[in-house]
């Protein structure tokens, strides 16, 4: 029955090493649960797809399409450049250069008052087991 619908085939899918690639696909996306064309007539899932592609049910172009997309691991999105977008100034910035910039000093006395003032997180039931 194979060797029949293999050279119903033909005609569609004039490489044979082509024609069993989009066979075997569409075999395996009857495996998967896609829906068949044709009428099964008691035929594993290699015939039905060969018999599809036989019936013209589907297009050879569309199917390898499917099997390229399916064997790519990584697909390439064109993603739109950025723009530079010019910084807008604001109205602190505008006033001081950028080499008189004032940054708040604080000694070590300060910071270890303010060390002692902070409070230790309680426990909770979570955290004893």
């Amino acid at each position: 029955m194979a060797r029949v619908t293999v050279e119903d085939c033909i005609d569609k899918v004039e490489n044979r090493f082509e024609l069993v690639l989009l066979a075997s696909h569409r075999a395996r996306m009857i495996q998967s649960g896609s829906s068949i064309l044709v009428a099964r007539d008691n035929d594993k899932n290699p015939v039905v797809a060969l018999r599809e592609i036989a019936d013209e049910k589907l297009k050879p172009e569309d199917l390898k399409e499917d099997l390229i997309h399916s064997l790519q691991k990584h697909v390439e999105v064109d993603e739109p450049e950025q723009e530079t977008v010019p910084l807008l100034a604001s109205p602190t910035s505008a006033a001081t250069p950028d080499s008189e910039v004032q940054f708040d000093r604080m000694s070590e006395e300060d910071l270890l008052r303010g060390l002692d003032g902070l409070v230790p997180p309680t426990e909770s039931a979570d955290d004893e087991d």
